[in-house]
C-alpha cells in the first residue's frame, strides 16, 4: 500500500505523458498489424521480455542474459522475415491513418459470407456441402475430418471445395465465425423414396439431417442448384434472401453486424486497457528497478521574517539530503530544483530551534527524500539598533629596533555600526584590521578597512568601512 501511494504522489506530468505516448503508439501498432504473423511473433517476443524481466528480478543472471540475446536476435529476424508484411501494411495506408484512422470497412457475418460464396459456388458449378451444427454433438455421426480451425472467409470456402483441392468432395463443418472441419464423411441416408437426381452429397446431407439437428447446405455441380436440409424436410433454395433466411431460422446465425461491431469495439478498449496497464507497469518497474541514491548538500533558505529583526546567527548555512529516484531522474536534477526553506513568521527575538521534516523540502517530482542531516537548526534573531562606537587599531608585531610609536590619528575616531541589540550592548569598541608594526620605518599614513565581529553587524548608512591612520615613529632616544 505504501510503494502504492508513493508511486501516486511522486509521479510527474511527464510521466504520465510518458506512459500515454508509449501506450498510443503500442495501441496503433495493434490497429495496424493485429491478425498478420507479424503480430503474433510480436506478442510471442513480448512474453520472453517479461519472462526476461522476471528472471532478473529472481537473480537468474544466465537465464535473463540469454533472453535478452534472444530477444535482439528475433527483433532483428522480424525485420528480415517479415518485411514484405510490415511492407504491405504500411504502404497501404496514409500518414493519417498510419497515426490515428480506423478501418471503416464493413465486418461480414457468418450469414452474409455463406450467402455470397454458396450462390458463388453454384454459378460456378462447383459442388459443396457445409454443415451448421445445431446442439447435437456430431463427433459421433462424422468420420475422416481434417481439423482446420480457420476463419470464415468467402475465399476459405473456395478454396476448400476447389476441384484439385484433396478435400473437396468431403463436408466443411462451420461453427461461428470458424471452419472446425474438411473433408468430412458424412453418413448417407437409406430412403428408398428419393429422386434418381440425387447424388452421393443429397444422400450425405439427408444422412446428417436424420440423425442430427444440424443445418445442412448443398451445391449440386451436376445443376447448380442450392439445397438446404433439416431434419427429414429438403428444401431448393432459388434466391439469397431465401437462403439468408433459411439461416437465420434454422441455424440460429445472426445477419445483423451491429453486433459485431460493438464487439469490435469492446475488443479495442480492451486492447487499449490491456496495453495501457502494461506500459505503466512496466514504466513502474523501470523506474523502482533503477532506483538511484544520492546525497546533496543544500543551503537553507528563510522565509517570512519580521522585518523589525535581524537574523543574527545560525548553527547551519547549508544540510545534507539523502535522496532516492530513478537513475535517470537522478542525474537531471538541477541545483534550484531542491528547496531548504524555513519560516520565521513565528520566530522571536533570541534562540530560536527548528527541526526540519519533509515540510521545510522541495524536491522535483518522482524524487523520494531519505533523511536529513542534521536535522536540527538553531536560529538568532535581535533587534536591529544603530550605536556609535570608537574604533582603534589592531596593531601586531614589533617596529623595528631603535624606533618607537610617537603618535597616533585616526580618522575617523568614531563609527557608527548597526545591529543586534544584545550584541551591540555587549560592544565597546571596534578594531581594524591587524597592522604588523614591523612593515613600519618612518612616518605616514596608512589606509585600513575596519572588522565588524561578528559577521551580522553591518555599517551605518552614513559610516565608511575604512580609515586612515596617520602614525608618527621616532628614534629611540638613548639611555643616560
Amino acid at each position: 500500500m505504501s510503494m502504492l501511494t508513493s508511486f501516486f504522489t511522486n509521479i510527474r506530468w511527464q510521466d504520465i505523458l510518458d506512459i500515454l505516448v508509449v501506450s498510443y503508439f503500442l495501441f496503433r501498432f495493434y490497429v495496424l498489424f493485429r491478425g498478420t504473423n507479424v503480430f503474433r511473433v510480436i506478442v510471442g517476443i513480448g512474453f520472453l521480455w517479461i519472462f526476461q524481466r522476471i528472471a532478473g528480478y529472481m537473480g537468474l543472471i544466465v537465464t535473463s542474459w540469454a533472453m535478452q540475446g534472444i530477444i535482439a536476435f528475433a527483433a532483428i529476424i522480424i525485420i528480415i522475415v517479415f518485411r514484405n508484411e510490415i511492407r504491405n501494411v504500411l504502404q497501404t495506408k496514409n500518414i493519417g491513418a498510419i497515426l490515428w484512422g480506423f478501418s471503416h470497412k464493413a465486418a461480414k457475418t457468418p450469414v452474409q459470407i455463406i450467402t455470397s460464396v454458396v450462390y458463388e459456388l453454384a454459378q460456378r458449378r462447383i459442388g459443396a456441402l457445409l454443415v451448421i451444427p445445431g446442439k447435437d454433438d456430431l463427433e459421433e455421426l462424422i468420420q475422416s475430418g481434417v481439423p482446420w480451425g480457420g476463419v470464415l472467409t468467402k475465399e476459405m470456402i473456395l478454396s476448400i471445395f476447389w476441384p484439385d483441392n484433396p478435400v473437396h468432395d468431403g463436408a466443411a463443418i462451420l461453427q461461428g465465425d470458424r471452419v472446425t472441419e474438411v473433408g468430412a464423411i458424412l453418413p448417407l441416408s437409406r430412403r428408398s423414396d428419393l429422386p434418381s437426381a440425387y447424388g452421393t452429397r443429397h444422400r450425405a446431407a439427408l444422412g446428417l439431417a436424420e440423425k442430427s439437428d444440424a443445418l445442412i447446405i448443398l451445391v449440386s455441380e451436376e445443376t447448380g442448384h442450392v439445397v438446404g436440409v433439416k431434419g427429414e424436410h429438403i428444401e431448393q433454395i432459388d434466391s439469397n434472401l431465401a437462403l439468408e433466411k433459411m439461416l437465420r431460422t434454422d441455424s440460429g446465425m445472426s445477419s445483423d453486424y451491429t453486433g459485431l461491431r460493438e464487439k469490435e469495439k469492446l475488443s479495442l478498449a480492451l486492447a487499449a486497457l490491456a496495453i495501457f496497464l502494461f506500459v505503466a507497469g512496466t514504466w513502474f518497474s523501470f523506474s523502482r528497478g533503477q532506483e538511484t541514491l544520492t546525497t546533496m548538500e543544500v543551503p537553507i533558505e528563510y522565509m517570512n521574517r519580521d522585518p523589525n529583526m535581524e537574523l543574527i546567527g545560525s548553527s547551519l548555512n547549508s544540510i545534507n539530503l539523502d535522496l532516492s529516484g530513478a537513475g535517470t531522474l537522478i542525474k537531471s536534477i538541477r541545483p534550484e530544483q531542491v528547496k531548504v526553506r524555513i519560516d520565521l513568521s513565528k520566530a522571536v527575538v533570541g534562540l530560536n530551534e527548528y527541526t526540519l521534516t519533509s515540510e521545510n523540502i522541495s524536491l522535483p517530482p518522482g524524487i523520494v527524500l531519505r533523511s536529513v542531516d542534521p536535522s536540527v537548526v538553531d536560529v538568532t534573531l535581535d533587534v536591529p539598533i544603530v550605536k556609535e562606537l570608537p574604533l582603534q587599531v589592531d596593531w601586531t608585531g614589533k617596529l623595528p629596533p631603535g624606533l618607537i610609536l610617537a603618535d597616533v590619528d585616526l580618522n575617523p575616531e568614531r563609527i557608527k555600526v548597526m545591529g543586534g541589540r544584545k550584541i551591540l550592548e555587549q560592544l565597546s569598541t571596534i578594531y581594524t584590521e591587524k597592522v604588523a608594526l614591523d612593515t613600519l620605518k618612518s612616518s605616514g599614513s596608512i589606509t585600513v578597512k575596519i572588522a565588524l565581529t561578528p559577521a551580522s553587524l553591518r555599517f551605518a548608512e552614513d559610516s565608511k568601512d575604512r580609515l586612515t591612520i596617520n602614525y608618527t615613529i621616532r628614534n629611540k632616544l638613548p639611555l643616560q
